[in-house]
């Protein structure tokens, strides 16, 4: 049998040694976010961290550390397919970031085991758990404070509601009042709305504004007797 003539103690301990490693310490990542009841939880983070192990210690028992170096750049590239998965787009709001970025973390751990660098794989598991919990309050504490909207870098649109006859008038009226305010426009989009009106949505170059402004362009283009109504609305990009 091959499996005898290739066999050898020492080196079984030590990838015993390296799975055991990364199998625990992404126990103790995965059970964190098990608490917290992430998409990616207990047994994910274990797979993940057991996974990059292995391949990266088989690859260094086969071929050296110039394979095991290689396999684990393709650790990192391939780990994106898991986050990809596990982040999910609702609306303007993104969700799932900080999971995949655990699972990222997660690889990096069984990649450090799968390399016999135990203590790294320790030390960078205390970050991960530090990160996604002595940092909570941190952030709870940022996510009080009120925005200001006239610091914040956002994209912002300015929607007009017009009869279809006059929409090439108040589509450029829209435009001049914004570039008039210091608000150039990046992309301007009517879409059909039905009963004879359209909506015509201004897309703001990102940047700051000031609220005031923005609500005088829209009063303004309100009081204009083919506008039914005119708001305006943003979202930030990051």
């Amino acid at each position: 049998m091959k499996f005898l003539q290739t066999f050898d103690l020492l080196p079984f301990l030590d990838t015993a040694a390296a799975f055991t490693a990364a199998f625990l310490l992404g126990t103790l990542i995965g059970a964190e976010r098990q608490y917290r009841q992430r998409t990616a939880g207990l047994r994910t983070n274990v797979l993940v961290a057991v996974g990059a192990a292995a391949f990266v210690d088989l690859a260094q028992r086969i071929a050296g550390t110039t394979e095991a170096v290689r396999v684990i750049s393709y650790v990192v590239s391939g780990i994106g397919f898991l986050g990809a998965g596990v982040i999910m787009k609702e609306g303007m709001n993104v969700r799932g970031l900080n999971t995949a970025a655990t699972l990222w973390c997660s690889a990096a751990v069984g990649a450090c085991a799968g390399t016999d660098m135990l203590a790294e794989a320790v030390l960078l598991t205390v970050f991960v758990l530090a990160g996604n919990t002595l940092l909570r309050p941190l952030v709870n504490m940022i996510n009080r404070i009120p925005i200001d909207d006239r610091t914040t870098e956002a994209t912002y649109e300015v929607s007009v509601i017009s009869s279809r006859k006059a929409m090439p008038e108040m589509r450029d009226l829209l435009v001049e009042r914004l570039e008039q305010a210091n608000y150039p426009v990046s992309d301007v989009e009517v879409a059909d709305r039905g009963d004879d009106t359209v909506e015509i949505v201004a897309t703001l170059v990102s940047t700051a504004v000031d609220p005031r402004e923005i609500e005088a362009v829209t009063a303004f283009l309100e009081r204009q007797a083919p506008v039914s109504d005119a708001s305006w609305d943003g979202s930030t990009r990051d």
